[in-house]
C-alpha cells in the first residue's frame, strides 16, 4: 500500500472524436508517455488509465478514451466502452480539434450534463489554428467553459491545470467518513479478520487497511484478531470496545460472541456507506425476503480478482440465497466495470463493496437500478440478512435500519 487506491482518486476523463489529440493531451498533463500517439485515427482502443499526483488536487486518475465517432462493428464496441466511462468520472475534459464543436461534441456535452458531471471544453492543437468564433459559441451554447491549449507545444497547459483544480467537485475531494465518526478519539475498536482462502497472502484486503488507517487518523485505537480469538480478546479488555467490526462471512459467529451492548457491524457495511448509499442498499435487502425459485439475481463485482474455489460472490452468496429461498434461483455475475444496461430481468442486484472504484461509480449503478425499479443491496447487508443478524449489524446506523424495516412492509 504505497499508493493511493484508484477508488479514492479523483477520476478525470478525456472524451472527444478520434485524432483530436486526447492521448497527446493526457501525455502532456502527466508528463509521461501514457497513451500511444499517432496521426492514424482510432489509435486508442480501450480506455487507458494513469494515476498521478496533481497539485493542488492530490491523487487523480486520468482516463483516456476511444474516439466517440469511431465506426464499424469494432468501433461501435469502442464507443460503448467510452460511454460506460461517462458514469464513473468526476470531471470531464471534452477535447475538440480543428474540425470544431459539432454534433458529437454536443452529444457528449448533453450526456455529461445529464450526469451532472463538471465539464471543460478543451480546444486542442492551438498551435495549428485558434478555435473559430462558431466553435466557441457552440461550446458556450452548451453551457460549458472553454479554453485553448497545445498539447504539442505546451501552450495553455498551466491554465488547464488550474481550471481542472477549480472545477473539481469539492464534495469529491472531501473524503467521506468510513469509520472515524463511530470510533472517537481515545476509543477502541476490535477488528475481526479471518485468514482463509480469500485472504491475500501476506497482507490484508483494502477495506481492512482503510479502516485501520482511519481509526489511527481519528486518534483512536484498534486490535485485530481472527474470529476464534474474539471471545478471549473481549474478555481481556478492561472496558468494552466502542465497536466490533468483522468480515461479513463470520458475522454470525461474531454476533454470537459479542455481548449485545457492544455495537457490531461489518467491513462491507461500512463500505456500503463509504462508497454508496447505505439507506438505499439496506432497503434493497428487503427484496431478498420476496425472492422465489426461478427469480434472477445479478451479482456485481467491480474488481477483477481470480475466482476462488469458495468465492464469496460466485459461490457462497448464491449458495446462501438458494438455501434461504429453497433453491431454483438463477444467479449471474457481472465482473469488473461491465454492468448491464437493461436490469429489468433481475429481481435483485447484490453489489460488492466497491473498494476499487469511485463512489460516483457505485452511485451510478444504484441510480440505474432505481430508475428501472430493480432493488439493489450489497454483499455485507445481504449476508447479514441471510445469517439472521441484519438488525444487529445495522444497529450503528438507525436511518438505514429504518429504511430496511419500511421496505419490508412494502409490497411490490
Amino acid at each position: 500500500m504505497q499508493e493511493t487506491p484508484r477508488g479514492l482518486r479523483l477520476h478525470i476523463g478525456l472524451f472527444g472524436r478520434r485524432n483530436v489529440g486526447k492521448s497527446s493531451l493526457i501525455n502532456a498533463l502527466t508528463g509521461q508517455s501514457v497513451s500511444i500517439v499517432s496521426d492514424v485515427p482510432g489509435t486508442t482502443t480501450d480506455p487507458v488509465e494513469k494515476p498521478i499526483e496533481m497539485a493542488p488536487i492530490g491523487p487523480v486518475l486520468f482516463v483516456d478514451t476511444a474516439g466517440i465517432d469511431d465506426d464499424g462493428a469494432l468501433g461501435a464496441e469502442r464507443v460503448r466502452r467510452t460511454e460506460a466511462i461517462l458514469e464513473r468520472v468526476d470531471l470531464a475534459l471534452l477535447v475538440v480539434g480543428p474540425d470544431g464543436f459539432g454534433r458529437f461534441e454536443a452529444g457528449l456535452a448533453d450526456a455529461l450534463h445529464a450526469r451532472a458531471t463538471p465539464t471543460l471544453v478543451v480546444f486542442n492543437k492551438s498551435d495549428l489554428a485558434a478555435p473559430s468564433a462558431e466553435a466557441l459559441a457552440a461550446a458556450a451554447a452548451a453551457g460549458r467553459e472553454a479554453l485553448s491549449v497545445s498539447a504539442l507545444g505546451g501552450a495553455g497547459l498551466d491554465d488547464l491545470k488550474r481550471t481542472i483544480a477549480r472545477l473539481a467537485p469539492e464534495a469529491r475531494l472531501e473524503e467521506p467518513r468510513l469509520v472515524g465518526d463511530l470510533v472517537p478519539a481515545g476509543e477502541l475498536a476490535v477488528l475481526v479478520v479471518p485468514i482463509d482462502l480469500g485472504a491475500p497472502k501476506g497482507r490484508l484486503i483494502l477495506p481492512q487497511i482503510q479502516v485501520i488507517r482511519e481509526i489511527l487518523d481519528s486518534d483512536a485505537m484498534c486490535i485485530v484478531v481472527k474470529e476464534r480469538e474474539l471471545p478471549d480478546a473481549l474478555a481481556r479488555l478492561g472496558r468494552p470496545p466502542k465497536l466490533v467490526i468483522c468480515d461479513s462471512q463470520v458475522v454470525l459467529k461474531a454476533a454470537a460472541d459479542t455481548p449485545p451492548q457492544i455495537p457490531l457491524t461489518t467491513f462491507s457495511i461500512l463500505m456500503a456507506r463509504f462508497k454508496g448509499d447505505l439507506n438505499r442498499l439496506a432497503a434493497g435487502a428487503a427484496a431478498i425476503e420476496r425472492l422465489r425459485p426461478g427469480d434472477r439475481v445479478l451479482i456485481g463485482e467491480t474488481c477483477g480478482h481470480h475466482p476462488l474455489a469458495d468465492d464469496i460472490g460466485r459461490v457462497k452468496i448464491p449458495r446462501w440465497l438458494g438455501q434461504y429461498v429453497g433453491g431454483g434461483l438463477k444467479t449471474e455475475v457481472a465482473a469488473g466495470k461491465d454492468f448491464p444496461d437493461d436490469l429489468s430481468p433481475y429481481s435483485l442486484i447484490i453489489q460488492c463493496g466497491g473498494c476499487t472504484v469511485t463512489r460516483r461509480h457505485m452511485l451510478a449503478r444504484l441510480d440505474r437500478a432505481g430508475a428501472q425499479g430493480v432493488p439493489m443491496t450489497n454483499y455485507g447487508v445481504a449476508i447479514s440478512l441471510l445469517q439472521g443478524v441484519l438488525p444487529r449489524a445495522l444497529g450503528c446506523f438507525p436511518a438505514a435500519l429504518a429504511a430496511f424495516e419500511r421496505a419490508r412492509e412494502e409490497r411490490p
